[in-house]
């Protein structure tokens, strides 16, 4: 569907931070299917600064947390920031709570099919696996959309009994073999898996993970109706601030009881990712909405403006395409340097081609939502 994105607006002013954060979050994903951050743990890096932060772009094999763990809930937590935006800009045109709770059911039926069938593509046969972003937002953005109508004590106590539940169910789960919480493979989220044939033994994620991440996506409802509130700015920030700084505290503190693993999702993990969702958003809307330094925000803009087609674009083939494009005339220029730096070159070549290709669809007026 190619129509512009509604504008988050509040009195009629665009939330600049929300493009912002949501374009660097894309902008990091699209450079991932570059293999630009492979490359940089590379062997020929060890023990520089380049390895060191190469390996804040890669998911920690288990317990502990690296800046990348924290890109897909930055992502979930984004989306529901838009999402009392979207309701709002939807009443003003005059729908009805039924037609919005309509698409909205649509919404997350086409999110659960697209996650799904990026799984089949690879192996070219069907493959039923729901560990994706994709996947895990349709049932997060689902539950989100269902509360919050709520007061905010009701979505708050949702988003903590989700949390709270997932530790019982994990510590409590009787089958043997599988009772083992915060072991890989051996632990309820697995076991899930194994039931309907989706269980990613190699990776150790699990489907689920979309009931503790829905968390997310419903703290950035509430960050999403905080800053369209009539609070003033220094307000907004300051309760951003505070509560992004309780998540990160609490969720390092439950560490020791509770590991902080990404691949399943424990609520130390949602609590501490969360938190520093809450703070980026916090400091996004420092920097654009309120120190006003947002004409440069529009390269990263750009790219969030159109994220659901760049994201499938890039995981079917659309990055590999534009490499093979670019690798021979890259290797005649940068052969020179040895292979794995000429290949760093080449992904950000593919890198600013893939934002060229947002870019083009931002200057026309392109945009592709569902």
């Amino acid at each position: 569907m190619n129509q512009p994105i509604a504008n988050p607006s509040s009195g009629g002013e665009r939330l600049f931070s929300l493009d912002f954060f949501r374009g660097f979050t894309m902008f990091l994903l699209v450079a991932e299917t570059t293999e630009l951050f492979s490359l940089l743990v590379n062997p020929e890096f060890d023990g520089t600064v380049v390895h060191t932060i190469g390996m804040q772009f890669h998911h920690m094999p288990w317990a502990g947390l690296h800046f990348w763990d924290l890109i897909q809930p930055y992502f979930m937590f984004i989306v529901g920031v838009a999402m009392p935006y979207s309701l709002a800009n939807r009443t003003r045109v005059g729908q009805s709570r039924r037609e919005m709770t309509g698409h909205a059911v649509k919404r997350a039926l086409i999110l659960l099919f697209l996650g799904w069938a990026l799984y089949c593509i690879g192996p070219g046969k069907i493959e039923f696996r729901f560990q994706n972003v994709l996947a895990q937002l349709s049932v997060t953005y689902m539950i989100a959309f269902l509360i919050m109508n709520k007061p905010i004590r009701t979505q708050l106590a949702v988003s903590f009994a989700l949390l709270a539940l997932t530790e019982v169910i994990y510590r409590g789960f009787p089958v043997a073999g599988f009772n083992h919480p915060f072991t890989p493979n051996e632990n309820f989220g697995t076991w899930l898996d194994l039931q309907y044939g989706g269980a990613d033994l190699g990776g150790h994620w699990v489907s689920f993970n979309a009931l503790p991440t829905a968390a997310h996506t419903i703290w950035g409802v509430l960050a999403g109706q905080l800053l369209m509130s009539n609070r003033t700015s220094g307000q907004k920030l300051k309760i951003l601030l505070i509560a992004g700084l309780l998540g990160v505290v609490a969720g390092y503190a439950l560490h020791p009881l509770t590991p902080i693993i990404k691949r399943i999702a424990t609520s130390s993990f949602v609590l501490v990712s969360g938190g520093w969702a809450l703070l980026t958003l916090a400091f996004s809307y420092w920097l654009i909405d309120i120190k006003k330094q947002k004409n440069w925000s529009l390269f990263f803009a750009v790219v969030g403006m159109n994220s659901l087609f760049i994201y499938l674009f890039c995981h079917v083939g659309g990055a590999g395409v534009l490499e093979r494009c670019i690798v021979p005339f890259s290797n005649a220029l940068f052969g020179w340097l040895g292979e794995v730096k000429a290949g760093i070159l080449t992904s950000l070549l593919v890198l600013f081609e893939l934002w060229y290709l947002c870019n083009w669809l931002y200057r026309n007026k392109i945009f592709i939502k569902i």
